[in-house]
């Protein structure tokens, strides 16, 4: 038994010592392993902290820092005399930046029902086909997922980088995907106008909505409305459409507003200001916490003030309203100038609207509103191509006397009706076209002077067109249309507002050109007492009124007195100010037209004899002021007169009214003009507008004496 167990003995220590080895070479492995996972750690460690611990530090600070943008402020319009017309108020707005949001479908859901709750507004669309508690009203009532999608629907059209719709997510989900893969940092807005306290709760609930914020913006509070709308027009955000060449100038088109229409277009450059930069550091969820960096101060805009006289304005509209009543019109334009420098004093265009409601966002009921044949957003000023009637006569007047086709002591006999051969059928009276004066008994023998102070249009008739029964020859197509030209017709006047037109001057080209047919003796007659093709602006006129009433100088008409910064160092015009501490007005002048100071005379003199006693205008005498004038009724038939049947072969064509008017006549002050959309007679119901207008103008200078 002994001889056994020595064998058996050593096999137990073999194998004792192999499971050692065995246990060794385990431990060996593991520790190897373990080694090689510290090395590995340590590997990427130094890595981290040594070899890329610039690279990271700058990641590092670009997630926690971010460059933020200092909004300037925007400029402020005023009055001739310092009176803001407009002021910045501020208002809160609810964004979103969808970098911010939950990484899950779900969580964006529980975000923005949440943000539906605290601002008191439906998380889908109210008002659908069955619900009960819809309120009633006119107005499409959207939820806030709607206003979300539609945000960022505006903003896929005008990209080629969204694809479309995927079948296993709504169409929230997918565009919210496509905007974090291109702009994830893009702020939207949600809400505008949120009331202060319901602003301060949706800010109090940061953490429970990640990726909403409340913003304090400046925006527009026009403080006259529909007074001054039509020359200050409005701001709004940047068209989508337009968005990419907004960006190239510094604009930010999900946050910034720019002028649309009136002062705030022409001058946006001037008014919006220049941005300031500076460096955030923000939190997880976008907040905040400090300023790291100030790079550059933000620069307010420039003031703009108008040459506008706001009192005068008031009355304007309110004398213009009135005349507009008691003539059945509904439509009308009164403008007043300083004839010896184009500046504009008012301008009233009615009707007209309200450019707040552009800043709280306009409705549905607005834009039914606004839906008017007489269209309420456009200034008719400039914006109307009008035949001014017999107010032209002045122009036929200044023109024929240059010219020499008229003397001072020529006189035309107005029988009350003349008769022009059909030059085809000369033998055959029936296709003889009558042409008529105003005054059917006919005005007898006139000079100039008492032509302009009768408005007689047999006179004009045969000074425009010439009249062969007595061998006269009048000025013809040709020289008519190169003095309207220089008169400021058939261009734009360069008035600093959008949306001016050219207006016409016809001539024999242009109606062949226009519609195949050669130029007639009549046309040159309707041409000669402002009617036929010939197209004018109020804007147009009251200008070339302006030339009569100073001598021969075309003025560029101006609505824009200066500029200045905001500490009120005048930067447009550079002559400064003066040395009682007022600015000085710098006159843009066009030309000087090429008429005599004595032709001017006798065409202010029929102006004059106008406004007299006996003339077609006396009804706009104001005691003690000497006044100038001419009337116009101008027959017309466009689309709403084609659409009411007023234009119907055998019925008389409606009458637009037109007055034009300047005073002191020795050193005018003030010029006038008056239109009244089918307002009939301008002697009768455009002559009263313009009496109002200048008696309270004359009335307040000698108040203020």
């Amino acid at each position: 038994m002994r001889l056994n167990k020595a064998p058996q003995q050593a096999s137990s220590r073999w194998e004792a010592r192999w499971m050692t080895i065995k246990e060794a070479r385990r431990v060996i492995i593991l520790g190897m392993l373990i080694l090689g996972v510290f090395v590995g750690f340590g590997r990427e460690l130094w890595q981290l902290q040594v070899v890329n611990v610039e690279d990271y530090r700058a990641l590092a600070e670009r997630q926690s820092l971010r460059e933020d943008v200092i909004p300037a402020p925007r400029g402020i319009i005023y009055d001739r005399g310092g009176t803001p017309l407009v002021r910045n108020v501020p208002s809160f707005y609810v964004t979103l930046v969808p970098a911010y949001l939950p990484d899950e479908d779900d969580g964006v859901e529980e975000v923005l029902i949440r943000l539906a709750v605290l601002l008191d507004m439906p998380y889908t669309t109210a008002g659908m086909p069955g619900d009960e508690n819809a309120p009633e009203s006119d107005e499409p009532v959207l939820g806030l997922r709607e206003i979300l999608i539609n945000r960022l629907t505006a903003l896929a059209s005008t990209s080629d980088s969204f694809n479309g719709a995927q079948a296993d997510k709504d169409e929230l989900h997918v565009l919210l995907g496509w905007l974090r893969g291109i702009d994830p940092y893009r702020s939207l807005v949600l809400k505008e106008g949120v009331e202060r306290d319901m602003a301060l709760l949706v800010a109090q609930e940061g953490v429970t909505l990640p990726g909403v914020f409340v913003e304090v913006k400046s925006v527009r509070n026009y403080l006259y409305g529909p007074l001054v709308s039509q020359l200050l027009g409005f701001v709004q955000p940047i068209p989508a459409e337009s968005e990419e060449e907004y960006v190239e100038e510094g604009y930010d088109p999900a946050t910034d507003r720019i002028g649309r229409s009136g002062v705030e277009e022409t001058f946006e450059d001037v008014l919006k200001g220049t941005k300031g930069r500076q460096i955030v550091e923000e939190d997880v969820l976008g907040r905040v916490l400090r300023v790291v960096e100030k790079q550059s101060d933000s620069i307010p805009g420039d003031n703009v003030y108008l040459t506008l006289d706001l009192e005068l304005q008031r009355f304007a509209e309110e004398a213009l309203q009135r005349g507009m009543v008691n003539a059945n019109s509904p439509r009308g334009v009164a403008i007043a100038m300083n004839p010896q420098t184009g500046e504009i004093l008012a301008m009233v265009s009615l009707p007209t609207y309200d450019n707040n409601v552009f800043v709280q966002g306009v409705s549905k009921s607005d834009w039914e509103r606004w839906n008017d044949p007489h269209r309420p957003l456009i200034n008719h000023a400039i914006s109307d191509r009008l035949q001014p009637g017999s107010v032209f006569k002045i122009v036929i007047a200044a023109t024929a006397l240059q010219e020499e086709v008229l003397t001072p002591h020529t006189h035309h006999t107005c029988p009350g009706r003349i008769v022009v051969a059909n030059k085809y059928y000369p033998n055959d009276p029936g296709r003889a076209q009558p042409f008529v004066c105003w005054n059917r008994s006919g005005h007898g023998s006139l000079d100039v002077v008492g032509a302009i102070a009768q408005s007689c249009n047999i006179f004009f008739y045969k000074t425009g067109g010439g009249f062969e029964e007595t061998g006269f020859e009048g000025l013809g197509v040709a020289r008519i249309a190169q003095y309207a030209q220089l008169f400021g017709f058939g261009e734009k006047t360069g008035v600093e507002l959008p949306s001016e037109v050219e207006g016409m001057v016809p001539s024999s080209e242009w109606k062949r050109r226009t519609y195949g047919e050669s130029w007639s003796l009549g046309d040159t007659y309707n041409l000669s007492i402002g009617e036929g093709y010939l197209s004018v602006t109020p804007l147009q006129m009251l200008n070339a009124v302006n030339v009569v009433a100073n001598g021969g100088t075309l003025y560029r008409p101006r609505i824009v007195h200066h500029v200045t910064d905001a500490q009120g160092n005048v930067s447009q015009p550079r002559s400064g100010v003066g040395p009682d501490g007022t600015v000085p007005f710098t006159p843009g002048i066009i030309h000087t037209l090429p008429i005599s100071a004595e032709n001017w005379s006798l065409v202010r003199q029929g102006m004059a004899g106008a406004a007299s006693d006996g003339g077609t205008a006396w009804r706009v005498q104001v005691e003690g002021v000497s006044i100038a004038g001419k009337t116009g009724t101008a027959q017309y038939c466009d689309d709403i007169a084609l659409e009411e049947g007023s234009c119907a072969i055998g019925k008389d064509l409606p009458e637009h009214a037109w007055f034009a008017a300047f005073a002191p006549v020795e050193e005018p002050e003030i010029s006038l003009i008056i239109f009244l959309y089918h307002g009939g007679e301008g002697s009768t119901m455009a002559v009263p507008v313009a009496h109002e207008i200048l008696e309270y103008y004359f009335g307040r200078d000698q108040a203020e004496s």
